[in-house]
């Protein structure tokens, strides 16, 4: 949502410094390289951090994912080690014992690494959660000094346009107060 606010903004901005102002006649450019290199970069460092917090999400999801399936092995291995020795020998009693009590430690092994997956996996999230914050405030930061800036900048323009019609304003108060029939005064306003 943010991303899209900050990106209509800039586009706005952009169509702002594209337009040319006119003055009666005259037509003022503007120089907007720098401005829109600025606007080139803020969109070019907005979708790079996004992305950025999204792989880092994704990999908490893969560890947690690894360690599952490394569980859901290692009991599946225990359970068909367990049933071939059961199978094959007259020491049912003293195998399913043993067997037992090596699937139930290989349970323990397994819930621990479980947890252990999951308190990293948590961690991973609530790292990737804090630097994905962090990055979009930066982000939002400095996009609202760039258009600081370029609000500044356009406010600077605004000005020397009022400036510049007010002073035709006046010139036109002048010719139109001037006497007609004057050659002096023609050739004065010609100037």
């Amino acid at each position: 949502m943010t991303e899209l606010r900050v990106s209509n903004l800039i586009d706005e901005a952009d169509e702002m410094l594209d337009n040319k102002f006119h003055v009666g006649s005259y037509c003022l450019f503007m120089n907007t390289d720098d401005i829109q290199d600025i606007l080139s970069k803020i969109r070019a460092i907005l979708p790079e951090e996004i992305k950025t917090a999204e792989m880092i999400l994704k990999r908490r999801d893969d560890i947690y994912m690894e360690a599952q399936s490394r569980a859901d092995r290692i009991i599946s291995e225990a359970q068909n080690t367990a049933a071939n020795i059961l199978s094959e020998s007259e020491l049912i009693r003293a195998v399913r014992e043993k067997a037992a009590k090596i699937q139930e430690q290989v349970k323990e092994n397994c819930e621990e690494m479980k947890n252990k997956a999951t308190e990293e996996a948590e961690l991973v999230r609530r790292t990737a959660y804090q630097e994905a914050l962090q990055t979009r405030e930066g982000a939002q930061a400095y996009a609202d000094d760039v258009l600081s800036n370029v609000e500044q900048y356009i406010d600077q323009i605004h000005g020397k346009v009022r400036t510049a019609q007010e002073y035709l304003a006046r010139e036109k108060e002048r010719t139109k107060n001037a006497p007609k029939n004057d050659y002096r005064n023609e050739t004065a306003i010609a100037q």
